[in-house]
């Protein structure tokens, strides 16, 4: 039984209201799309590799009342919390724990997780530096492969675990978590020493595709072809100051209009310098477009080559 009786009568009921209307809820700092803390992060990202969609959420940080308060309801002092039909299942760990094992699914009337283990490649030169590696960290551990849902990899050395989704490349076990392994089918690691530097080059097939650089005199080229459509991210106020001189679009009235456009339509955005745009177009690479330009220097850089455009 949650120990509540420290709890005002009135924030219990809103918590009990909410766990009796929803069958899954998560109280996480953030939302599933934005989780704004690491652990909320990895509770999200295993709800999803499980295939559980349909759940509520709670963003205790908008709410401060409910974040202390479900921390008494539950007698769970940390953030996230996971409620499966009104009873507390637990934090990330545990989370990412019952997903990986296809406990969270059978609790849920799911099917069981696919746990066939990827196709990776790990060439001869990286085998040796990893082997390495491996022998260095002392007897029993493994290569930990995790991808988190931006496609970006990461490689330690972890205690062999015999539960894990697992296979084995060049006398290398490599260990896997129930979403990465999804998400490094096809993956290649090599090592190089060359003009590129010296290190692991890692790469994932199944990553979206990289955002470009693309110059303000062929931005303004391919929008007169009609062959890119521009997004100036800038507010209002910094377009009265300074804009390009072709048709362009913005983002006044959000993201939704140009995020239903098909994921081949080539965008390029443009903010003052370049940050604001590098992002906004980042968010449209995890959307799964599949060709992004940034115009490099921004505004800023399009003045130097077009006189009657200010600069500020």
């Amino acid at each position: 039984m949650p120990a509540a009786d420290s709890l005002d009568p009135a924030l219990r009921g809103r918590i009990e209201s909410l766990l009796s209307a929803n069958p899954v809820v998560l109280f996480m700092k953030g939302e599933p799309r934005a989780p704004q803390c690491g652990f909320s992060a990895r509770a999200a990202a295993a709800l999803a590799a499980a295939g559980v969609d349909d759940y509520a959420h709670v963003d205790v940080l908008s709410d401060p009342e409910i974040r202390e308060g479900i921390k008494v309801f539950g007698d769970w002092p940390t953030i996230p919390q996971l409620y499966i039909r009104g009873e507390l299942v637990g934090g990330a760990d545990i989370i990412e724990q019952m997903a990986n094992s296809g406990d969270l699914q059978a609790t849920l009337g799911l099917p069981p997780p696919d746990r066939t283990p990827p196709t990776i490649h790990i060439t001869p030169a990286a085998a040796r530096m990893l082997r390495e590696a491996l022998a260095g960290a002392g007897e029993g551990f493994a290569l930990q492969v995790s991808v988190d849902p931006r496609f970006n990899a990461q490689l330690q050395a972890e205690p062999l675990n015999r539960d894990a989704i697992a296979c084995e490349v060049e006398g290398i076990r490599v260990q896997f978590d129930l979403a990465s392994a999804r998400r490094a089918e096809g993956l290649s690691l090599d090592w190089v020493d060359d003009a590129r530097g010296r290190g692991l080059v890692i790469e994932n097939p199944n990553a979206p595709a990289k955002v470009r650089e693309l110059a303000p005199a062929e931005a303004a080229a391919r929008v007169a072809a009609g062959t890119l459509t521009l997004v100036d991210v800038r507010p209002i106020d910094e377009r009265a100051m300074a804009q390009a001189p072709v048709d362009f679009r913005t983002l006044d009235n959000g993201t939704a209009e140009l995020e239903s456009l098909p994921r081949d339509t080539p965008l390029a955005f443009l903010c003052h310098h370049g940050p604001r745009s590098g992002g906004a177009a980042d968010h449209f690479r995890q959307l799964g477009f599949t060709e992004l330009y940034n115009v490099t220097g921004g505004i800023d850089a399009w003045a130097d080559t077009d006189p009657a455009i200010p600069k500020y």
